[in-house]
């Protein structure tokens, strides 16, 4: 037997069709290539679709932004809502002192000791802490020296504090007024 056939027309005929004729449709479910026109139209969709998003994002940032802006005008507006509810008692206790006409000294200080203490007791709920520097360092970040007095011993060193200071956290609100100490000069020969 041999490789070949031996009947030549058995074998189907394969000639090419001649050029200028139609091609023959696709048989169906045979996907074919978008025209132009179809192609055009899903990409106008499509960027249709992504402007809408970014149109979205653009006013939803806007929003955040307006947003933060709200909360740090509340914020600035709001920031001492805390430490004055703490001071409204303190209000009340010095109203009710000048409210009383027929009271002694001694109980006059009595209040006024217990309304200090409410004070105290307020700047420590709120973080505010009292600078009395007396003996300390001279630290001109937390002290303001008013003068120098001439001492035995180390310069630079508080020696009177004519005003507390007080600082808020570790921001000062208003430094200490302070003497500060200064060497006393060589004696001459």
């Amino acid at each position: 037997m041999s490789d070949h056939p031996q009947n030549p027309s058995s074998q189907p005929n394969q000639t090419a069709a001649p050029t200028g004729e139609a091609c023959t449709p696709p048989e169906p479910g045979v996907e074919s290539m978008p025209s132009l026109e179809e192609q055009l139209k899903a990409a106008e969709l499509l960027a249709a679709e992504h402007h809408d998003s970014w149109l979205r994002a653009k006013a939803e940032t806007e929003n955040v932004r307006r947003r933060g802006q709200e909360d740090m005008v509340k914020a600035g507006k709001y920031a001492a809502e805390r430490f004055a509810g703490e001071l409204v008692p303190v209000m009340d206790s010095l109203e009710a002192a000048l409210a009383n006409e027929n009271q002694s000294a001694e109980a006059l200080k009595a209040g006024v000791e217990l309304t200090l203490r409410q004070l105290v007791s307020a700047f420590e709920k709120s973080s505010m802490v009292e600078i009395n520097p007396a003996g300390e360092k001279f630290d001109p970040h937390r002290h303001q020296a008013i003068g120098q007095l001439e001492d035995e011993g180390e310069p630079n060193r508080v020696l009177q504090v004519l005003q507390k200071g007080y600082a808020l956290h570790d921001r000062v609100i208003r430094p200490a007024l302070v003497m500060v100490s200064k060497a006393k000069p060589a004696p001459e020969a």
